[in-house]
């Protein structure tokens, strides 16, 4: 991943490879709270000065979901991630050869076409803005995209989205997320290496400005 300075802040950036349809693959993922804003809990020193996050409320229905992606799309594996107070970092593997299930199955008043994690709290009718800003008028020139990455970060969103808002909780995400194809096991293994030491290197990394050019 490339790293400049901007305005005194890191930021990594990332143009989508338009030759590449985000289904079958490993991808590293990162998605943003709106302004960054710590909606997810706060990092703390322990006893022993180590840093430790601790999650908020919504911190906490965020990482559930995330856990729960692979149960609602058996195509897809979680290997890692963790919850930062202002975002999301996780390894998402697809395999595209796996029958997809599909979610509004499951309930009969699920009204939402998307395959989405927000059947966990209720069978409610919802939409979320975050949906508009992923998807695309013009016909995708892969086909449906039920299955891509896409869709795993559209369900996985709109199901945090749909609890704070259930449960009046202040929250909103950056309107898209930063991924990075993830191709090779060298790559793998620093990527893994940089989730999992996230925490304890919160004071270096804070201020990396994850966007899309």
């Amino acid at each position: 991943m490339s790293e400049e300075k901007f305005q005194g802040k890191y930021r990594i950036t990332t143009i989508r490879a338009s030759w590449h349809d985000y289904r079958c693959g490993a991808y590293f993922v990162t998605i943003c709270t709106k302004d960054r804003e710590h909606y997810f809990g706060e990092i703390k020193n322990d006893e022993k000065e180590n840093h430790v996050m601790n999650l908020s409320k919504i911190g906490k229905i965020a990482d559930e979901c995330w856990q729960a992606i692979p149960q609602h799309f058996p195509h897809v594996q979680i290997p890692l991630w963790v919850v930062m107070p202002d975002h999301i970092h996780g390894i998402v593997i697809i395999d595209d050869f796996v029958e997809t299930q599909n979610i509004a199955s499951l309930h009969d008043n699920e009204t939402d076409q998307t395959q989405n994690i927000a059947s966990l709290h209720d069978n409610e009718t919802d939409q979320t803005q975050n949906i508009a800003s992923l998807q695309d008028n013009e016909p995708n020139k892969f086909g449906p995209q039920s299955k891509n990455l896409a869709s795993v970060i559209r369900g996985f969103k709109i199901g945090v989205t749909k609890f704070a808002r259930q449960n009046n909780i202040p929250f909103s995400w950056q309107s898209r997320y930063y991924d990075r194809i993830i191709r090779d096991s060298a790559e793998m293994n620093r990527i893994a290496e940089y989730i999992e030491n996230n925490v304890a290197e919160w004071d270096m990394n804070k201020d990396i400005d994850y966007q899309i050019k």
